[in-house]
C-alpha cells in the first residue's frame, strides 16, 4: 500500500529558504479547523483545539486505511492568525490574535469520513470536538520563508516580509497570517523550530 505524503504531493507549499522572500500560489486543498481566540501559550481552549484536531485526523487516516485501503501520512499541524492591528503579529501582542488551527487532508477524505471520526472520538470527550469543521480553503497568490527559532523571534521576519518585501514586489497583504509547523513544539528545541510563515497577497492596482 503506497503512502501519500501532502509534504511530498505540494512540496513547493511545505519547502522555503530561511532569509529568502518567494511568491508561491496555494490551491485550493481541503482542512480539518477549529476556530479560536487568545494566547496560545496560556489558554486551554487551544489546547484543546489541537487534541481535537489530532484525534480526528489520526481517526479519518486510519478509516482510510481500513475501508479505503488507501495510507497517508497526517500533514503538519498549520495556523491562520488574524487581528484588528497587524502589528500585533510584530509586537507579539497575543492576547489580541484570534487563530484558526487546521490541518490538511488528502482529497480522498470527505466529509462523512470526519463525521465518523468524530464519533469515534466522542468516548475520549474532547472540548473542542463539536467546534470542529471541515471544508475547502484557498488563499492564491503569497510570500512565503522559512523561520528557524523561537516562534517569539518571527517578529524582524513579519517586519521585513510586510514592510518591505511585500510593498517593493507592488504587493499589498490580504488575508491571514499563515504559520505551518514543520517542527513538532513538544519534541524540538526552540532554536530549531522550523516554521513557515506566509501571507497571501495580491498585485496593488497601480504597482
Amino acid at each position: 500500500m503506497d503512502n501519500l505524503d501532502l509534504k511530498r504531493v505540494h512540496r513547493e507549499l511545505y519547502t522555503a529558504k530561511r532569509g529568502q522572500f518567494t511568491l508561491v500560489e496555494v490551491p485550493e486543498l481541503v482542512y480539518l479547523q477549529v476556530d479560536g481566540h487568545g494566547d496560545p501559550n496560556s489558554s486551554a481552549e487551544y489546547g484543546a483545539a489541537l487534541q481535537a484536531l489530532y484525534t480526528v485526523s489520526y481517526g479519518a487516516r486510519r478509516i482510510c486505511k481500513t475501508r479505503l485501503e488507501r495510507k497517508h501520512t497526517v500533514a503538519p499541524l498549520e495556523g491562520l492568525w488574524t487581528a484588528a492591528d497587524m502589528s500585533s503579529f510584530v509586537d507579539r501582542r497575543k492576547d489580541d490574535w484570534d487563530w484558526t488551527m487546521m490541518i490538511a487532508q488528502p482529497d480522498y477524505v470527505t466529509a462523512e469520513i470526519i463525521a465518523e471520526a468524530i464519533e469515534d472520538a466522542r468516548a475520549k470527550s474532547l472540548a473542542a470536538l463539536d467546534r470542529l469543521r471541515f471544508g475547502s480553503f484557498e488563499e492564491g497568490l503569497s510570500v512565503q520563508t522559512l523561520h528557524v527559532g523561537p516562534y517569539d523571534d518571527e517578529g524582524p521576519v513579519l517586519q521585513r516580509m510586510h514592510e518591505e518585501f511585500i510593498p517593493e514586489q507592488g504587493l499589498e497583504m490580504t488575508g491571514s497570517h499563515h504559520e505551518v509547523y514543520l517542527s513538532d513544539a513538544r519534541k524540538t528545541v526552540p532554536e530549531k523550530l522550523r516554521t513557515i510563515l506566509r501571507q497571501p497577497v495580491r498585485r496593488r492596482e497601480n504597482g
